[in-house]
């Protein structure tokens, strides 16, 4: 699988990111058996994060025994000083692992949520719980991921200069709709990215649409946020869209029964040219956003 290097980290990271999202739907044998898989196909950046159930345990086992192949990215949505400090400690017992490669702020949705990381308020913020953990050696890394509001990333890229990557909504719909809507315009992030040299890493590549507000959870196919492609031309098309936006790498959707279909489409990942991404596009629009457009929303 082709590789593209993670901004100033220097990791040479598979176009397709392994999100452990999915493990948690498996029993531990499936999970290990998934592992292999992917590695067997050149995937070597996974992400997982304490808030997907189990997925941390199911990871630990074969991320242990091939500790040296994977650039293990985590994360975690505590703000506070003390609340990140507990979080990493709890993550890395989890995972049975003394270093995470990316340790990221998840899920950014406020400016006030970023004074706090950052020390702007009463707490000395998850900022300085990040570096000290560097200076500890129990990361490496410092990055972002963000599910909506291009401008937070913007901004959180000015005010943390360490900020070494970031995560964040690339699709067609999404970059189709910026066109009318600066909500959805994550070029300008994929533009002061590549000025900054940060390491870029596209969620919801694979994502159709919003789910139907008025469907049960117990009638959707899929154990996704969103609405997602599900057939190999489809997600071919999706894959070759976000990669052809010089993104370093895209994660999965969040389901097992779609993984070896986005295995596919990264290995066999083709760039377009610009009215073959321009198509997309126009194709996009007429679905509704699967990324949330208000402040408070989340994925």
């Amino acid at each position: 699988m082709e590789t593209r290097t993670l901004g100033q980290t220097g990791h040479e990271s598979s176009i397709l990111t392994f999100g452990a999202y999915l493990l948690d739907y498996l029993e531990q044998s499936d999970a290990n058996q998934t592992v292999e898989l992917a590695l067997d196909h050149g995937v070597n950046h996974f992400d997982v994060a304490p808030d997907y159930g189990d997925a941390e345990l199911k990871l630990g086992p074969k991320l242990r025994e091939h500790r040296e192949e994977i650039f293990l990215g985590c994360k975690t949505v505590e703000r506070t000083y003390e609340g990140a400090k507990h979080k990493l400690e709890r993550s890395l017992d989890r995972l049975g692992v003394d270093t995470i490669d990316l340790y990221q702020f998840h899920g950014l949705e406020s400016e006030a949520e970023l004074d706090t990381i950052t020390g702007e308020t009463d707490d000395p913020g998850a900022l300085k719980a990040f570096r000290e953990a560097q200076e500890e050696g129990k990361i490496d890394h410092i990055g972002l991921t963000c599910h909506a509001h291009p401008h937070l990333v913007l901004d959180t890229i000015d005010r943390i200069p360490d900020l070494e990557s970031v995560m964040f909504p690339l699709n067609f719909t999404v970059l189709g709709k910026a066109e009318e809507d600066a909500r959805y315009d994550y070029g300008k992030v994929l533009e002061r990215a590549a000025e900054e040299d940060l390491g870029t890493i596209g969620l919801k590549a694979f994502a159709k649409g919003s789910w139907p507000a008025d469907l049960p959870y117990d009638q959707r196919h899929y154990g996704t946020w969103y609405e997602p492609y599900d057939t190999q031309e489809a997600m071919n098309d999706c894959a070759n869209y976000a990669l052809s936006q010089e993104v370093t790498t895209i994660t999965n959707p969040g389901d097992p029964k779609l993984f070896k279909m986005a295995l596919d489409a990264a290995e066999n990942y083709t760039e377009l040219d610009a009215e073959e991404q321009a198509d997309l596009e126009a194709r996009g629009r007429e679905n509704d956003s699967p990324v949330p457009a208000q402040l408070g929303m989340t994925d």
